[in-house]
């Protein structure tokens, strides 16, 4: 991780992350498996897999999910929610210092995380702990942009969040993906996914992102522009955040 504030900052989130995250699209693991050629018998290390989410398929179609995280407080919801689950194993380590065996992984996967690694320590620690012919999956459910709803909840990211700009995970492009891969290719695959929320729900998917204030006049303001967007779109006491699932998928030569 790049610093002690990535480390940290959603120590304070880790109950809304929980509960108002999105998983992953239903057929994630099997698409993958059709695609590449892996089954449960390959070994996972879920880096920054923070509370658990992006090791959810892989572990429940049978994998061992070696899960890599820093904050305690992420890998403590992980922990919890895999309890009695043998196929999940957590691990304080970091993408830079995974503190995993060399040549021990068949695939390392990403949720919602790379954004935060420090890209060439990271590539260094990945070829480290992978076996030959390992595979890297780099995962984000990406918000989609839209008419109405959609690009009303983008502007309050943009208006309220304190360094939203600044580490979104929409800031990394194919560009840098191919760098990390280079010289070898990857592969690019998408998938549609959607969350249906009431408002209690979108407040805690909002609340989860760090960069979103919890306190304070902003933050005031901030709830009160949320239930004017949710009055105003949603059906039935319910609206949708659109999201594109994408998977960049390569080897480390």
């Amino acid at each position: 991780m790049k610093d002690r504030d990535t480390v940290s900052r959603f120590s304070n989130r880790v109950e809304n992350y929980v509960k108002y995250r999105p998983h992953y699209p239903a057929g994630m693991v099997n698409l993958l498996e059709k695609e590449f050629g892996i089954s449960h018998l390959c070994k996972v290390a879920d880096i920054g897999s923070g509370t658990g989410i992006s090791a959810e398929q892989f572990v429940e179609s049978g994998y061992t999910v070696y899960g890599v995280d820093p904050n305690s407080d992420m890998r403590a919801a992980a922990e919890s929610f895999y309890s009695g689950n043998d196929n999940f194993i957590s691990i304080n380590g970091s993408a830079e210092v995974t503190t995993l065996p060399d040549n021990c992984i068949d695939i390392i996967i990403a949720g919602q995380a790379f954004h935060w690694f420090e890209k060439s320590a990271a590539r260094i620690e990945f070829k480290r702990i992978l076996k030959d012919n390992g595979l890297v999956f780099l995962i984000w459910n990406k918000k989609k942009s839209g008419e109405g709803f959609m690009n009303e909840y983008f502007a309050l990211l943009e208006k309220y969040g304190t360094d939203y700009n600044k580490v979104k995970h929409e800031n990394y492009e194919s560009q840098e993906i191919e760098e990390f891969f280079s010289p070898d290719k990857f592969r690019l695959h998408k998938l549609d996914n959607v969350q249906v929320l009431d408002y209690e729900a979108l407040e805690g998917r909002l609340l989860s992102s760090s960069y979103i204030p919890l306190s304070g006049p902003k933050f005031d303001e901030l709830i009160k522009e949320l239930k004017d967007i949710h009055k105003k779109y949603n059906n039935n006491g319910l609206v949708t955040l659109e999201y594109e699932t994408v998977i960049y998928a390569g080897s480390l030569s």
